[in-house]
């Protein structure tokens, strides 16, 4: 699979994301549930603590790409949910730990939810992979 990044303008690259992707020569793709901080019997994990909640939820991710023999080099877009996007966007760095070894910045979109499908839940996050 051959990504190529679109960016019209640079300021979206600062932030760890492109505008769009041209992706060539995928051969499969993987959308994936958007997947929050629950534990493996679907039990929330780290009540108000975003920080937390990004770490695991992302754990989440990679651990349901596993199953679908990829990782996080795969993915070609992102949603991300959050309860409180300016408590989400301090604790961003999350991402660019995880995605940045693998050298990807997949187009993104966070939006602002008054709540997520579990009471107590702050962040989501779902994701389209190709391979």
């Amino acid at each position: 699979m051959e990504r190529t990044a679109v960016n019209p303008w640079d300021w979206s690259t600062k932030l760890g994301y492109n505008q769009a992707e041209i992706i060539e020569g995928a051969t499969r793709q993987v959308i994936c549930a958007g997947q929050t901080a629950v534990d493996g019997q679907g039990t929330p994990q780290h009540l108000g603590d975003m920080r937390a909640q990004i770490s695991l939820a992302l754990d989440n991710l990679e651990a349901v790409l596993k199953g679908a023999g990829m990782d996080l080099s795969n993915v070609i877009k992102l949603g991300v949910y959050a309860t409180d996007v300016d408590e989400a966007l301090k604790n961003f760095d999350l991402m660019g730990m995880r995605f940045g070894p693998h050298q990807v910045s997949p187009p993104m979109t966070l939006l602002g939810v008054t709540r997520l499908a579990i009471p107590g839940l702050l962040f989501e996050i779902e994701a389209t992979a190709a391979a």
